[in-house]
């Protein structure tokens, strides 16, 4: 077949598989048109999903009749000058409003600041009319019909209405956490209205977040070599089932890169369980010079010219934040424990009473005869027992061990010497978080009080951090301890493979792995961290290389030296079952308060819940 020219039909639609993939497509493209137009309110109107349907109507500068032609033509745009490394709006390209036009019915009606009426075009089926007056006050208006009636494989492979209609409205969502001050409506005949009132961060963030978010977030604000990330971060245990709750953004522009998610579960990597994901909307500002937003027609990704440098930023922030956060749990906890006490006071049967009727001395119907065997009465142990001292003496503190060691695990027990907690109004229930221990609770959860509440401690789960905690200092304060190895190992591997190795060498060594070059084409393992045990070098060496290629610092080694010192917490620290003395419990909860993220385990799970003294009075009706 001889080469010949496209038609510019066929063109435009070649060009619209990459810039208009659905519904909500369109709906990014023009709303971010509407935003560099400098609109204060944005309208979305959609019907069947978008595909029907698609409305946008801001309040924008407008465009002057006579540019309306070219504002449907492919590669015109008023956003970019010369330089194509300097783009400081959302659209650049030029390729919206034509693509759109080559799948869809699209009229653009505007009226320009200062004009004395309005215009509109109209482009569909590989022809454009106009431009011709038109009715309206101000600002622009772009309705798109029937999209992807040209190209009926494509309308095919779009999803329900229901599933289209949802992907808009995550669309608008992302927008309108970049831009707090601007309006925007999201409505139709698909859909119940909703309405981002203008505002600040915090308030757009719970519009969009939900209020729970902002309760359950850190501050993050960090700058580094002129990059600037601001945003907020939820502390570990208010975490998500996906990823969806994650909105990242580089100089206002909502995006989806794999290498600043990939920054943001790592900042979460030792707090947080594998199959849970945080929440947090983190807004990065860079030199437009230092970041390539050209690399796909979406500009959904983004490349940084010094992606170390931006990772680092990322993950440093947020464990900055996590480690200055004190002790914080959920809010959430509270509200889950809450609803399964209803749940479960629900779906309870009913006993039979047991009780005596007050007349003529005659049993209830309803009474049974208790079938708990009889024991004898001890004084010491009954809960009327007399008050003579010999039986205070002889009965031990419920839930505190009869025996075992005054310092336990490490721990130093608090300065109280006696096993029983203080008044509730004393000074020591007061002055910390987790209040003062009152019991252990099947040798497995610590009561305790505090000024306004109570807090349920696992004792496993937060010795576990601590424990960890202590391990990770003493392993990254100083080089690990090699094992050498009596004959290297020589692995063969790509030669820009070894290149990465080769200069990435003196990091490793800290953690214990001993390489060098060997070769063009070869490394020499001759020792590796003794915490790993007997270790597959080969395997280990691809995957650190893999994790070098993909712009990453090798994190690999130093997680795998993590997890073992995870393992090593886990199985080395106070088990259920374990009775505890009132001061060891109060020496707990004290190191808990002085360890950063002591509100959760290893594994991502919290260490503790708290109620406060509302929530009780509320499950009992008296509130």
């Amino acid at each position: 077949m001889p080469i010949r020219q496209l038609p510019d039909d066929v063109i435009d639609q070649i060009a619209a598989g990459e810039v208009v993939e659905r519904p909500a497509s369109v709906v990014k493209e023009l709303v971010e048109n509407a935003l560099d137009a400098g609109a204060r309110r944005i309208a979305i109107a959609t019907a069947g999903g978008g595909k029907t349907l698609i409305r946008i109507s801001d309040d924008g500068c407008g465009i002057p009749p006579d540019e309306l032609l070219l504002a449907v033509r492919r590669h015109c745009t008023s956003k970019l000058g010369g330089d194509i490394s300097l783009v400081e709006t959302l659209g650049f390209r030029g390729e919206a409003l034509p693509s759109i036009g080559s799948v869809a019915r699209l009229t653009l009606r505007s009226r320009a600041e200062g004009a004395a009426e309005a215009a509109e075009v109209f482009v569909g089926n590989g022809r454009c009319e106009g431009p011709r007056p038109a009715p309206l006050s101000r600002g622009t208006v772009v309705e798109v019909r029937d999209l992807f009636h040209s190209v009926p494989a494509r309308l095919k492979f779009l999803k329900g209405e229901r599933a289209e209609a949802s992907a808009i409205t995550e669309v608008v969502r992302r927008i309108a956490l970049a831009f707090p001050p601007v309006r925007f409506e999201l409505s139709g005949s698909d859909r119940s209205e909703t309405v981002f009132e203008p505002g600040d961060l915090p308030a757009r963030l719970a519009a969009v977040l939900g209020s729970e978010f902002m309760a359950n977030a850190l501050e993050v604000d960090a700058e580094r070599e002129g990059v600037v990330l601001r945003g907020y971060a939820g502390i570990p245990t208010y975490a998500r089932g996906n990823a969806l709750h994650q909105y990242v953004f580089v100089n206002g522009r909502p995006v989806r890169d794999k290498m600043l998610l990939s920054a943001l579960r790592g900042a979460y990597a030792d707090v947080m369980a594998r199959d849970r994901h945080p929440v947090a909307a983190l807004f990065l500002t860079i030199d437009p010079v230092e970041v390539d937003v050209n690399v796909h027609p979406a500009k959904a990704d983004v490349r940084f010219r010094d992606p170390g440098l931006v990772r680092g930023l990322v993950i440093g922030a947020i464990r900055q934040a996590l480690g200055e956060s004190g002790l914080r749990g959920s809010t959430r906890g509270a509200a889950d424990m809450l609803g399964a006490f209803r749940q479960a006071a629900a779906t309870a049967p009913l006993q039979p009473a047991l009780r005596h009727s007050t007349l003529h001395g005659a049993r209830s119907p309803a009474y049974h005869r208790s079938e708990t065997p009889r024991t004898p009465f001890e004084a010491a142990r009954s809960p009327f027992r007399p008050l003579e001292p010999e039986a205070q003496a002889a009965a031990p503190a419920y839930g505190f061990a009869e025996e075992g060691p005054a310092t336990w695990d490490g721990f130093a027990p608090a300065a109280r010497q006696a096993a029983s907690a203080p008044e509730p109004d004393g000074p020591e229930a007061e002055a910390f978080p987790l209040g003062a221990a009152r019991t252990q609770v099947h040798k497995a959860f610590i009561i305790a009080e505090t000024r306004d509440g109570i807090v349920i401690v696992d004792q496993h789960a937060a010795h576990e951090r601590l424990v960890y905690e202590r391990m990770k200092t003493a392993i990254h304060g100083a080089p690990l301890a090699a094992q050498l190895l009596l004959i290297p190992d020589v692995i063969d591997l790509p030669e820009e493979d070894v290149d990465r190795l080769a200069e990435a060498a003196p990091s490793f060594d800290r953690l214990g792995l001993k390489l060098e070059r060997f070769g063009r084409g070869a490394v020499a393992v001759r020792a590796t961290p003794a915490i790993l045990g007997d270790v597959d070098t080969r395997a280990m060496l691809r995957d650190l290389a893999d994790e070098l290629a993909d712009g990453q610092s090798g994190e690999g080694l130093g997680q795998r030296v993590d997890a073992i010192a995870s393992r090593m917490a886990c199985h080395g620290s106070v088990r259920a079952g374990r009775p505890m003395r009132g001061e060891e419990m109060d020496a707990l909860l004290r190191q808990m308060e002085a360890t950063p993220g002591a509100g959760q385990c290893n594994h991502g799970r919290p260490t503790f819940v708290e109620m406060k003294l509302a929530d009780i009075e509320r499950l009992f009706g008296r509130r």
